[in-house]
């Protein structure tokens, strides 16, 4: 049973809000283990969230009544459901859907071609990652649009925590995924044979999946997919846009991107945290947590915590990139990391690849995302090709 509390801090505060990087940093050196109303327990330090990571059975995963497969299950359950999971971010499967996800990309950097600004986020994060996303899943184009609105809508409900929206936004997708679903299951063996189609397929415990753990599989890769790529794009073309010395150099060191990737988002985390529930009572950092309280874990925080990484808020490609947690750690570390990892690497060396230059705009500042989000929720920039319009008078 959860306890009063008082509020060491407001995360949807004015403050917080103009800038969450700052504010969790704050957080980490002030008050690492801090309450508020909005999420119980954040922890802020990279000591405290490794220490949760790897102990689950006294911070469990379990965190809502609604079924999550598998990110919100705990021993022996979890491991039951895993093995399912990974074998659709294999190495093999990977390799096989790299060309089609360069495809995509390089398809949406030609579009903007002839253009001189663009909106990062809006003419090629978000759509980026929802077609990637269709084309993973082996959806069709004419889901590109109703999985873009449905995901506004779905992020929209979360920050204002409207719960009817919420259950009206999670039917939405069930009634997306039943109409997908059960062509291919009256199709049986001889039809399409999609990541939808094959978990239809799936055993574990020796059933099949039910219609509501499928379900359950496929929101929690569309949520996490397309928020997280959207916005760890927008991130590191900021990034490169602000440092034009580090983008020159992986225009012309492109082995070098997958590393500047991960520092980049190590540095600016596209997602802010993570939660958690205790089974019993805990001491953390100070304070006495009781049993069956939330816990927070906010990843921006811990991955710029100067007593795991030395100075933390400088970018260094030499980094040993073992502590970052952009990707968890533990039983729970993110299983689809391997699609991620490569669709970001393909989405940045498309952008690279297919301009001579990407540069801020001055008068059009960016605008950050707001908590649930993190990253940015516009990105104007200046875009450059081989040969340029000319602008008449």
């Amino acid at each position: 049973m959860s306890q009063m509390h008082s509020q060491d801090w407001d995360p949807k505060s004015d403050a917080v809000l103009r800038d969450q990087r700052a504010a969790c940093d704050e957080m980490r050196e002030r008050c690492p283990v801090a309450y508020s109303d909005l999420l119980g327990w954040s922890l802020f330090r990279h000591e405290d969230v490794v220490r949760v990571l790897n102990d689950p059975e006294t911070f469990s995963s379990v965190v809502s009544k609604n079924l999550s497969v598998p990110n919100g299950m705990d021993p022996p359950e979890h491991g039951q459901y895993r093995p399912v999971i990974e074998r659709y971010f294999a190495p093999h499967a990977m390799r096989a859907f790299e060309p089609q996800c360069r495809s995509i990309a390089a398809d949406l950097v030609h579009s903007l071609c002839g253009r001189v600004e663009l909106e990062l986020m809006g003419d090629f994060a978000h759509p980026f990652a929802v077609r990637v996303q269709c084309a993973f899943l082996g959806w069709p184009a004419s889901m590109h649009e109703p999985l873009r609105l449905w995901a506004q809508k779905n992020h929209a409900a979360t920050l204002a925590q409207d719960r009817p929206a919420m259950a009206d936004i999670a039917r939405e997708f069930s009634g997306y995924v039943m109409g997908l679903l059960q062509p291919r299951r009256d199709a049986g063996v001889s039809g399409n044979q999609d990541v939808i189609g094959s978990l239809a397929s799936e055993q574990v415990n020796g059933r099949p999946l039910n219609d509501e753990e499928i379900i359950s599989i496929l929101r929690n890769w569309t949520v996490g997919e397309i928020s997280t790529i959207a916005a760890a794009v927008g991130v590191v073309a900021g990034y490169l846009a602000e440092h034009a010395d580090l983008q020159r150099q992986m225009r012309k060191q492109p082995a070098m991107l997958p590393d500047a990737i991960e520092e980049i988002l190590r540095l600016y985390g596209p997602l802010l945290a993570n939660r958690r529930v205790t089974t019993r009572a805990v001491e953390i950092g100070g304070r006495t947590i009781g049993a069956g309280e939330r816990i927070s874990l906010n990843w921006v925080a811990a991955n710029r915590d100067g007593r795991v990484f030395s100075d933390p808020k400088s970018f260094r490609l030499d980094r040993d990139a073992s502590a970052n947690l952009l990707y968890g750690a533990g039983i729970h570390f993110c299983p689809g990391a391997p699609l991620a990892r490569m669709e970001l690497r393909v989405a940045v060396q498309a952008l690279l690849d297919g301009t001579t230059g990407i540069d801020p705009i001055a008068q059009r500042p960016p605008t950050s995302a707001v908590y649930p989000a993190s990253g940015f929720a516009t990105l104007p920039m200046h875009i450059k090709f081989e040969t340029q319009p000319i602008n008449h008078p």
